[in-house]
């Protein structure tokens, strides 16, 4: 996958945590996730247990709680459509601080913030502490379609780039004087737009004959192969596992 590719989300440390293998992370994230959707909302305090787990897991991660809440942000647009559902959505009404809400909306809310806030954190926590090119390794262990692997790849190489290019397009207008106040200015950006559209396209192309003429065939080369022992898949399904005791007794009681 060529050289390492830090990103915001990730905290260097040299943690139990950080020390698993990325396929090992993937697996243990993705399964606690399933078990978290397959709770029964109605279990409120299973909903609690998961939010220790994940906590125990940030901490062995050594994870402050503050770099992880501000990463929990991108959930807020989530949470706005989850506060509007006791509004809208039909059934029996309760009232709640003079206030006529929707039961089963009061229900479905909780169930999105509960499951939707805990998918999140536990993603979060995977990016934390596992590298981009980390992660594209173990999506690739994992036997991930390796063209969806490149287009990720490709994505995140590239982002950076045309980002750049961004920026360096908003100098030059800055440069001469330009700066966006109104409608009429909107041609301007549209102009700039299309440019940035055409020189990513034509960087594309470039990039595309350069790795045929290396001798690109569809597929990219592994260049380091990552393994698991048993005691590192038995560390990372501690989590999911602790999880499905949780779950099967939110079924149960």
């Amino acid at each position: 996958m060529g050289a390492g590719h830090a990103h915001k989300l990730y905290r260097h440390g040299h943690s139990p945590v950080h020390a698993l293998p990325p396929h090992c992370k993937i697996a243990a994230v993705f399964g606690f996730v399933l078990v978290v959707v397959s709770t029964p909302r109605e279990a409120i305090w299973a909903f609690g247990l998961y939010a220790v787990l994940l906590a125990a897991t940030a901490g062995a991660a050594r994870i402050p709680p503050g770099f992880l809440l501000k990463r929990l942000l991108i959930e807020v647009p989530f949470v706005a459509f989850a506060v509007l559902m006791p509004f809208v959505a039909e059934g029996p009404r309760v009232h709640v601080i003079g206030l006529s809400l929707s039961a089963s909306g009061l229900w479905g809310a909780w169930n999105i913030l509960a499951k939707g806030t805990l998918g999140v954190a536990a993603s979060v926590l995977l990016a934390s502490t596992t590298e981009l090119r980390e992660l594209l390794l173990g999506l690739q262990r994992l036997k991930m379609p390796p063209l969806l692997v490149q287009i990720a790849s490709f994505m995140i190489r590239y982002g950076d780039v045309i980002t750049d290019e961004m920026r360096r397009m908003r100098i030059a207008r800055l440069s001469r004087g330009f700066e966006a106040r109104g409608v009429r200015h909107w041609g301007v950006l549209a102009k700039s737009a299309g440019a940035l559209f055409i020189r990513s396209y034509e960087r594309g192309e470039r990039v595309h004959l350069a790795m045929v003429s290396r001798g690109y065939t569809g597929t990219m080369p592994v260049i380091a192969e990552t393994t698991a022992s048993r005691t590192q898949w038995t560390r990372a399904a501690a989590l999911p596992a602790a999880a499905l005791a949780v779950c099967l007794l939110g079924w149960t009681l």
